[in-house]
């Protein structure tokens, strides 16, 4: 049994035929963490009632019930709450957290069926580009582990593509799924904002963040999304995904030349050409586009993320919630003090790309900052949406390669701005909050993978994953 090649649909009816069990699946899946996992440090945690689970699986699956997910083996990323089980969002500060309640997406999960085989490494509160920001080491890509899987869900991607399980959930906050994707060449979908519940799920930034499936296709990707997908009690902003109508004749793909100017690697240009011409071949009418707001879409990013980001994790301070380092002296109410503890607390239990992106933050949201960046962010970020809205009434889909780069090696980005640069072209979707995927198309001269972002109006989701299957097949 193959589970690098294993796909979830194959699984799915070798389960109901009775070809294999789920003790077997899952059983393959350890004994692969188990060769793979001390090299490559992509789970944190493998859960010890996994194999407990594919029993239970196994016996629904005999008595003639489940679904397509019931028994498969599904890793989740460490930002995801699951009763009883660690969530640490690969930070210090929360490495001892025990999750009280089950996420959204765990619940749906569970009711499927899926086993939830363990928690996957991460870039520390999903801040970078490349998983070398865990405080728990950094994960190395299974296809060439001198290189990065890609981040913030690095871990989540490089478990499918090294067969340490069959699925796996992100969150996609700038591009934290379809990058790794795109480096560990697998599909990796962002749907449209709201569609997947977010109750559960450690904020970064939360106008921003989305959970999403990774696997090894788009029927994979479908059928963990269609699982996760729907209304929420406990998160007032999700909605039940309903498909627009799509739009009458030939499907046309945008193309925006102007992003393609500067900062991507000739060999990603030459085959998303390559890929184009293809797609031409293959009945898809071509139409070069522009979107002059939209390059503005990574400034846009690093003013309203890192807002959001100080928003959210001041609550961590190791007086309410978080790790504790006691320090001489704590402030009093209306008096100035030593912020000892807060001080030494915040500095021990975060890295240096979370307390940078929390002092950016601090100061766009500052006064006399506040007007002249955040309040101007917001408004080139509703510019943007508008200009994806009026571009999607002439094209069905906007293409672009995922990433300016190959996976890189560790180290090579040591400069914070030329790691942002690597989210330049999965961005914008989540500064409109509309659904992108990544999907992969071919192999660099050195063998590594190279994705193609491909982009859709809101709720459209369902529509991305069939370009996918029908490039897949026919280009």
């Amino acid at each position: 049994m193959n589970i690098k090649e294993l796909t979830i649909e194959k699984a799915g009816e070798m389960l109901k035929n009775g070809e294999l069990t789920s003790v077997d699946l899952v059983s393959a899946c350890i004994k692969n963490i188990e060769k793979d996992n001390k090299k490559l440090n992509i789970f944190l945690e493998v859960f010890d009632d996994a194999l407990e689970e594919a029993k239970k699986a196994d016996e629904i699956i005999k008595s003639g019930g489940g679904g397509k997910l019931t028994g498969i083996p599904i890793a989740i990323k460490d930002n995801i709450l699951i009763t009883g089980k660690k969530v640490s969002a690969g930070s210090k500060m929360l490495q001892n957290y025990i999750a009280s309640y089950d996420a959204f997406v765990i619940k749906k999960l569970k009711e499927a069926g899926a086993v939830l085989i363990g928690r996957t490494n991460m870039d520390e509160f999903a801040m970078g580009s490349s998983t070398e920001n865990s405080a728990y080491g950094p994960v190395k890509n299974p296809i060439d582990p001198t290189r990065v899987p890609g981040g913030s869900s690095g871990g989540s991607a490089a478990a499918v593509a090294s067969g340490m399980c069959l699925g796996a959930l992100g969150s996609d906050t700038g591009g934290s799924i379809r990058q790794p994707a795109s480096f560990c060449g697998i599909v990796g979908m962002k749907p449209s904002y709201d569609v997947v519940s977010r109750s559960g799920v450690m904020a970064m930034a939360s106008s921003l963040d989305q959970i999403g499936p990774f696997a090894k296709n788009s029927e994979d990707a479908k059928i963990i999304f269609d699982t996760i997908v729907g209304k929420d009690e406990m998160d007032s902003t999700s909605v039940d995904l309903i498909s627009p109508t799509p739009r009458v004749g030939e499907k046309v793909i945008g193309v925006p030349r102007d992003w393609l100017k500067e900062g991507v690697d000739k060999e990603i240009l030459e085959n998303f050409e390559k890929t184009l011409e293809k797609l031409k071949k293959a009945g898809y009418e071509i139409k070069d586009i522009s979107l002059p707001f939209s390059k503005y879409s990574l400034a846009v990013y690093y003013i309203l993320m890192p807002a959001e980001v100080s928003t959210n994790l001041s609550r961590l301070d190791g007086v309410r919630y978080g790790l504790r380092k006691e320090g001489e002296n704590l402030p009093r109410l209306g008096k100035a003090g030593v912020f000892d503890t807060y001080r030494k607390s915040r500095s021990a239990g975060f890295g240096a790309e979370t307390r940078r992106r929390i002092i950016l933050g601090t100061y766009v949201l500052s006064h006399g900052y506040y007007d002249a960046y955040y309040n101007k962010a917001w408004k080139v970020r509703h510019a943007i949406l508008k200009e994806f809205q009026d571009i999607f009434k002439e094209v069905d889909f906007v293409m672009t390669p995922t990433t300016p780069t190959v996976a890189f090696k560790f180290g090579e980005k040591s400069d914070p701005l030329q790691m942002y640069l690597s989210d330049i072209f999965t961005v914008p979707a989540n500064i409109a909050g509309i659904p992108a995927i990544s999907i992969p198309i071919g192999f660099s001269k050195g063998g590594l993978p190279m994705g193609m972002q491909f982009t859709g109006p809101l709720f459209s989701d369902e529509s991305l994953f069939a370009i996918e299957k029908d490039l897949r097949e026919n280009v």
